[in-house]
């Protein structure tokens, strides 16, 4: 059985250089009907657990350490057993939103995670945070970008620890590498495509 994705909208607060931002959050679940990742475990750790169910998960995986993306991974790791996986570049992040819990494993660029017999690999796409990273599932076709890439171009790189330059660097090598058809799911909003997005992605 080839992996399936499901959408689950959580809502809570974003923070960040003493601001506070009112957020709504994609969090997708991958995999069959007897295991499953989760990537972006946020605000709502109750609720990701009741759709993964009687499901095993498998891992909790990050695409950045923006405390609307992990603030309730640990909560779910510890509920499931399953570990925490983020690009070590970000653990500046992490430690703001939780300094007395490390991730359990850490990501890297072209590292390959397997689910339902379904492949998504990790691709280090800096910009929006050090350490953010997407996923891209080659059989499903869908890229998994977090706050990287949005319906409507690059993803917020006004605050610390990003760079805009960067971003468009991360987008054009990685992301307009992969096929123009492949769905991008993102971590606020809208799905899109690459082919649609090309247009929006300046500088």
């Amino acid at each position: 059985m080839t992996a399936t994705v499901q959408n689950v909208v959580t809502s809570g607060v974003f923070e960040l250089d003493g601001g506070s931002w009112d957020v709504d959050n994609n969090v997708w679940i991958v995999g069959d009907d007897k295991e499953v990742f989760v990537i972006d475990a946020a605000h709502d750790a109750d609720r990701i657990a009741d759709v993964v169910g009687e499901r095993t998960l498998r891992a909790i995986i990050c695409t950045h350490a923006h405390n609307d993306h992990v603030n309730a991974a640990p909560a779910l790791a510890d509920r499931t057993g399953a570990p925490i996986l983020l690009h070590p570049d970000d653990r500046v992040l992490w430690d703001m939103t939780h300094p007395d819990r490390a991730p359990d494993g850490a990501l890297a660029d072209g590292q390959v995670l397997t689910i339902a017999g379904t492949e998504l690999s990790v691709l280090h796409t800096p910009g929006h945070a050090p350490g953010a990273v997407c996923l891209y599932a080659k059989e499903l076709g869908v890229v998994f970008t977090g706050d990287t890439l949005f319906h409507g171009g690059p993803g917020a790189t006004g605050r610390s620890y990003s760079d805009y330059p960067t971003i468009v660097r991360s987008i054009r090598e990685k992301l307009f590498a992969l096929p123009e058809s492949t769905r991008v799911n993102t971590g606020h909003g809208e799905s899109t495509t690459l082919a649609a997005e090309k247009a929006n992605v300046t500088g």
